[in-house]
C-alpha cells in the first residue's frame, strides 16, 4: 500500500510540474495556472564517525537524512489554496549492527481561504500526519509503528489571521481529530489512544477486537512563522494546540516544530530542527521510583532533535 501511494503522489508532482513547464514553454499561461505558485525544496545531510585507535572509545557510525518539502499555492481575487508536502526519511548504520531508522514522517496541509477582511481569512484546514516505513525495536522482533499507525488528521473550521506574510495564526472553535491505527498487533495493544482489546472471562486480551480509530472534537489553534532572522539564517516554527471538549477539555495537546535553516552557498546548508510534542492520551513506558525499570505508563513530554549539514535545492 505504502509503495503505490508513494508511486501516486510522485507520479502526480511530476505530472503537474510537466504540464506547468510546457505551458510556460508554449507561452500560454491558462487562467488556473497562472494564478499558481510551485515551488519546493529538499536536502539530503550525511553524518559519519571512523575510528582507528581510539583511547577513549567509540563507535564507527554512518547516517543519511532525507528532507523534501513541495508547496502548491493559488491565489484569485479573494479565494487562496495552500498545499504543502512534507516528507522526511533517516537511516542510522553503526558498528556491528543492522542499519535502523532515524527519521520518518510524512505531512501534507490542505488549506482554502476566503477573503473576510484586510488581515482575516474564511478557512477550511485538512491536515494529516503519518510515517512511511516500519519502526521496530532494536532486535526487529517487535513493531513499534508503521504506515497509518499511527496517522493523525485533522479537519478544520475558523478564521485564519495573516497580519504580514511571514505569520499565520488560524483559529478553530470547530474541529474533529482522528488517530488511526491500521495494524491490528498495535491496536490491541491500545497504543496511541486507541481502546484497547477487550478482555475474556480470565482477563486476557482478545486478539482482533482493539480499536482502529480515536475521534475528538474540539478546538484547536496553528501558529505558523517563517523569516529570516540573520543573513542566510532562516526561522521556521509552527505550533499546533488542540483541547477536546468532550474529555478533559483542560489538557491542551500540543505540537511544537522548529527549524533553524543556515545558508552555507547555492548547494550547501545546515539545519537544526527541534520537535515536542504531548498527548494526554498517549502513554509511553515510564520509570515510576528511579529503578531503571519500566513500571509503568504514563503521558509525558516527547522531545526530539536532529543536526545536520548536507547538499540542499530548490525550485520556483
Amino acid at each position: 500500500m505504502f509503495y503505490t501511494f508513494s508511486r501516486s503522489v510522485v507520479c502526480l508532482v511530476i505530472l503537474c510540474l510537466s504540464v506547468f513547464s510546457e505551458s510556460r514553454a508554449q507561452g500560454i499561461p491558462p487562467d488556473s495556472l497562472h494564478n499558481w505558485n510551485i515551488s519546493g525544496s529538499g536536502a539530503l545531510n550525511f553524518s559519519q564517525v571512523s575510528l582507528s585507535n581510539w583511547a577513549a572509545g567509540g563507535q564507527n557510525s554512518v547516517s543519511v537524512l532525507g528532507t523534501a518539502n513541495l508547496y502548491a499555492n493559488y491565489k484569485k481575487g479573494t479565494n487562496t489554496w495552500e498545499n504543502v508536502l512534507s516528507l522526511t526519511y533517516g537511516t542510522v548504520k553503526l558498528q556491528g549492527q543492522r542499519v535502523r531508522k532515524s527519521d520518518d514522517r510524512f505531512e501534507l496541509n490542505l488549506k482554502y481561504g476566503r477573503n473576510a477582511s484586510t488581515d482575516w481569512y474564511y478557512t477550511a484546514q485538512l491536515n494529516l500526519k503519518t510515517q512511511l516505513t516500519p519502526t521496530y525495536t532494536v532486535t526487529r522482533d517487535t513493531l513499534l509503528s508503521d504506515f497509518f499507525s499511527p496517522a493523525a488528521v485533522l479537519a478544520s473550521l475558523g478564521m485564519d489571521y495573516k497580519p504580514t506574510p511571514v505569520l499565520s495564526v488560524f483559529i478553530s472553535p470547530f474541529t474533529g481529530k482522528f488517530t488511526i491505527v491500521k495494524r491490528q498487533v498495535l491496536a490491541d495493544q491500545g497504543l496511541f489512544g486507541v481502546a484497547p482489546a477487550e478482555k475474556d472471562m480470565l482477563g486476557n486480551p482478545i486478539i482482533g477486537t482493539g480499536s482502529h480509530i480515536r475521534k475528538e472534537f474540539g478546538g484547536y489553534v496553528n501558529i505558523r512563522f517563517k523569516k529570516e532572522v540573520l543573513t542566510n539564517v532562516t526561522l521556521q516554527s509552527k505550533l499546533d494546540l488542540f483541547s477536546n471538549y468532550l474529555k478533559n477539555a483542560k489538557n491542551v495537546d500540543m505540537n511544537w516544530e522548529n527549524l533553524v535553516g543556515f545558508k552555507v552557498n547555492k548547494f550547501i546548508s545546515a539545519s537544526l530542527f527541534a520537535h515536542l510534542i504531548y498527548d494526554d492520551d498517549v502513554k509511553i513506558d515510564v520509570d515510576r521510583d528511579g529503578d531503571n525499570i519500566k513500571d509503568g505508563r504514563g503521558a509525558r513530554l516527547q522531545f526530539k532533535e536532529t543536526l545536520g549539514i548536507g547538499i540542499s535545492y530548490k525550485f520556483e
